[in-house]
């Protein structure tokens, strides 16, 4: 046999090996970001949220329009101000085929909550979340009680977000095996994550259909999905472009027009629940006064930057709550652009020449941190951007109850839940670990602290309708902008649409 028939023949051969592979039904999404670990009791993280709730699920989940809905639990009650009982549904598997039980959610539950629950004096990071859970009882073998310290009606709003493990798996492979491999009872079960560059997932066959409430319920539509890291905006641009994926994350505003004028794609976007904002460092040189604060908000032009630099795609907000959150005030007035106003506060605050700070961002908002920079400058706020590390700057500005360095940071918090407690308590409660502006108003604490525990919520609205109001008048932010997320996708795609969590659920995802 000669080298070229041999070669041939080892070429067709691998060709019927790959063929199976090409022809299946596959969804690619273009993605942002890697998933910092595929355990998910051990991130803090709305990338990774995003990837691994495609392998796991949880008690409950939110429908497309954001509602809470159940998903492994088939019913769930409040017994009593400080209980709730869920029903878990028969037939949920693990992907090893083992079956769900009452004793895997409450181990899953302890792992989150228990002081070193995870293992070598570890306790996950995701505990907060879970606010004043204290303890999972298991009831009978379909039923488990969720006992609070204190009421909270946040908690079927938190639960979402948490995905139940396997109690055998966890003890079998440990924490450290639980960043790597997956067991979960979700649609999809890992193939193989190949760090840096791609997570290849495949449908699970034995899957008992997700949430009832959420149609079609049965298996996922696809036999593969794929989330491949494309780190860098025009290259994902590019990748659907080209037909090499089927969805992309944090389409780029200036790239819509290019997306929507291609003949096979098409963009499709949905409010998101990122509060952008810019915190001024009130234990600062400048920031302590009011007047400070308010010209700052006087020399931005909040619908310019939408306008210019968003393509028009967000809403402007007043307060730090997004448009569709629970308890957002809405009769705010808002701090009007007007630079000559900013000139006359600062010449009243005793700075008639003006002042000069720093603004410390991303690089990911670099351009619009710019953009605001220059008219701030325009309006004798002389203003520099410094960009550093996500890491970094959290440290510098984010260090719970430590003092802040720095003048100004351009930022946003994400409120996926989109109620008040998951941006609202962080970000303004004095000394709490989002609050980069050192603001500490005790009026305000005692409303957040009133509304996490009313269980009236025609009352608990009304509480953070007027802390909201408290805060906007005391302009420790600059509230900005909250963006819609904005996706690109490939017109073969059927059945996807995007939710205001900022998850790609690719369960119902069909492709032609």
């Amino acid at each position: 046999m000669t080298r070229l028939k041999r070669a041939l023949i080892a070429s067709a051969a691998a060709m019927c090996v790959a063929l199976p592979a090409a022809h299946a039904s596959e969804i690619r999404v273009g993605f942002s970001a890697d998933a910092n670990t595929l355990d998910p009791a051990n991130h803090r993280n709305r990338e990774t949220e995003t990837i691994i709730r495609n392998m796991y699920d949880g008690l409950l989940t939110r429908d497309a329009a954001m509602n809470v809905v159940p998903e492994i639990a088939e019913s769930f009650t409040q017994v009593s101000p400080t209980a709730y009982e869920f029903k878990i549904r028969d037939g949920v598997k693990f992907h090893d085929g083992s079956d769900l039980t009452v004793e895997d959610i409450k181990f899953t539950f302890d792992r989150l909550i228990q002081e070193g629950g995870m293992g070598n004096d570890q306790t996950s990071p995701r505990k907060s979340l879970l606010g004043p859970l204290q303890s999972v009882d298991i009831v009978d073998d379909s039923t488990v009680r969720f006992n609070l310290e204190s009421p909270w009606p946040l908690l079927p709003a938190m639960l979402p977000f948490q995905e139940m493990t396997s109690k055998a798996f966890v003890e079998k492979v440990g924490t450290e095996g639980m960043a790597t491999q997956v067991n979960g009872t979700g649609p999809f079960k890992l193939v193989e994550w190949r760090t840096g560059d791609s997570v290849i997932m495949e449908r699970f066959d034995d899957y008992y259909g997700g949430a009832a409430d959420i149609a079609p319920v049965g298996k996922a539509c696809v036999d593969r999905a794929i989330f491949k890291i494309i780190p860098e905006s025009a290259s994902r641009v590019a990748a659907l472009l080209a037909g090499d994926v089927d969805i992309i994350n944090e389409l780029p505003p200036f790239s819509i027009a290019q997306v929507k004028n291609n003949e096979n794609t098409d963009v499709m976007t949905v409010n998101g629940t990122r509060s952008f904002f810019i915190a001024m460092n009130m234990e600062g040189e400048y920031f302590d006064d009011l007047k400070v604060r308010q010209a700052v908000a006087h020399a931005i032009d909040k619908n310019l930057i939408i306008d210019k630099i968003l393509g028009g795609n967000a809403a402007s907000i007043s307060g730090i709550l997004s448009p569709d959150a629970f308890g957002k005030n809405k009769g705010i007035e808002g701090i009007d652009y007007d630079p000559e106003k900013a000139k006359a506060l600062l010449a009243e605050a005793g700075y008639p020449d003006g002042i000069d700070v720093t603004m410390d961002t991303t690089g990911a908002y670099k351009d619009t941190a710019e953009a605001v920079a220059s008219l701030m400058t325009k309006a004798g706020i002389r203003t520099t951007v410094s960009v550093g590390e996500s890491g970094q700057l959290t440290s510098k500005w984010r260090t719970k109850g430590e003092p802040k360095s720095g003048d100004m940071y351009f930022t946003s918090w994400g409120n996926g839940s989109l109620d008040p407690y998951g941006i609202f308590n962080p970000t303004h409660r004095t000394n709490d670990r989002g609050n980069s502006a050192g603001y500490a108003n005790s009026d305000l604490d005692a409303l957040l602290d009133a509304a996490v525990t009313e269980t009236d919520r025609a009352k608990r609205a009304e509480i953070y309708r007027e802390a909201e109001a408290m805060a906007a008048a005391d302009v420790p932010y600059v509230y900005l902008w909250v963006p819609q997320d904005i996706y690109g996708v490939s017109k073969r795609l059927k059945g996807w649409q995007p939710s205001a969590d900022s998850r790609i659920n690719l369960h119902d995802a069909c492709v032609e």
